[in-house]
């Protein structure tokens, strides 16, 4: 019964501990990348800021080809949204919005998500002009993990996780663009 106890104790010392670490842990990150094209400046933004033109380059777009997708709004505006819905569990279901649009330089959106879990995070676009026919385009997601679920943040890598996503729909959003 006292060996019991004694691991009782241990476990309840480590979650505690746990918890303790959680509170002084971050509970945001930021992931972004970029990438040159070798398109003019307002050609490359004229295709980011639109929703549909996503579904070409996002490697999410691209792990389910039979995910149920949706539009409302004007494509390319503030306020447009995409919804999207997938058995796939790396898809799942969720929507993203534009909610700013800094024309020529910026498109932000809100991500959000509701399975395989729910969260509500940020996304944006920028591009900046480096000769009259490259152009740098950074592509950047900033999330929040709620407490103690933060404390998976150093574990689960979210710029490497999320990171190389980003790279690639970056050198397939080239691709489509240098044609």
């Amino acid at each position: 019964m006292k060996i019991i106890k004694k691991i009782l104790f241990i476990v309840l010392g480590c979650i505690a501990l746990s918890l303790l670490v959680a509170l002084f842990m971050p509970n945001n990150y930021a992931v972004e990348r970029e990438i040159i094209i070798n398109q003019p400046k307002d050609t490359v933004f004229n295709y980011l800021k639109f929703l549909k033109n996503q579904d070409e380059f996002s490697v999410w777009s691209k792990k389910d080809p039979d995910m149920k997708k949706s539009f409302s709004g004007t494509d390319g505006t503030i306020g447009a949204i995409a919804a999207w819905e997938s058995q796939n569990e790396q898809v799942g279901k969720g929507e993203q919005e534009i909610k700013q649009i800094i024309e020529g330089e910026r498109i932000d959106f809100e991500l959000r998500f509701k399975i395989p879990f729910e969260a509500n995070d940020n996304a944006y676009f920028t591009t900046e002009k480096i000769t009259p026919n490259s152009t740098k385009v950074k592509w950047g997601f900033n999330g929040k993990m709620p407490y103690p679920m933060n404390l998976m943040l150093p574990i689960m890598n979210m710029d490497k996780m999320l990171g190389k996503d980003l790279q690639k729909g970056l050198e397939n959003l080239k691709v489509i663009l240098e044609k």
